[in-house]
């Protein structure tokens, strides 16, 4: 989610001290929230439910007839 919030903010560099092994090193692995984004959402540990869809998708067509939106 944070790189996806990235790159729709358009930012140019990210710039970075440590790299995924060092933060390994000290418990921080990442390596489990890859192999969930791999999983179908229904077997993930954290149950997802998708609500009010409908809703949601008359936003987005909104947004997409809006004739002043800035494409991503």
């Amino acid at each position: 989610m944070c790189l996806a919030a990235i790159y729709w903010a358009r930012i140019e560099k990210i710039y970075f001290s440590n790299t995924a092994e060092d933060a390994r090193n000290i418990g921080f692995d990442d390596k489990f929230f890859y192999q969930e984004l791999q999983l179908p959402s229904a077997e993930r540990q954290i149950p997802s439910q998708q609500l009010l869809r409908d809703q949601a998708l008359v936003v987005f067509k909104e947004w997409q007839e809006k004739v002043d939106r800035i494409d991503y």
